[in-house]
């Protein structure tokens, strides 16, 4: 199985997750039942999810009124973006994406 299928898959994985983290966390609030803890929604966005949080917390209305989601999530998507530019262009391995 080629490298990049398989990194492709998990981000895409973790992304879905990290969406559905947001709307199942909204809707156990919205019940006043039991909570996904707030480093578990981070932990799901440094692993990869950035984007996935991001737009889960914006399509649910979730955690918008947390500055430190607010600005949290956008800085480790940024951070994770550099990352990879950084990998992709300053390292002495060659990346084939064909």
């Amino acid at each position: 199985m080629d490298v990049i299928f398989v990194v492709l898959l998990y981000l895409v994985i973790v992304n879905i997750a990290g969406f559905a983290f947001m709307g199942i966390d909204k809707r156990r609030a919205r019940r006043n039942a039991w909570r996904i803890p707030e480093s578990d929604l981070f932990l799901i966005a440094l692993i990869g999810g950035s984007v996935g949080c991001l737009c889960g917390m914006y399509f649910f209305r979730h955690k918008t009124r947390h500055w430190y989601f607010v600005w949290g999530m956008p800085a480790i998507l940024v951070i994770q973006v550099i990352l990879i530019l950084c990998l992709v262009f300053f390292t002495p391995f060659s990346f084939a994406i064909l």
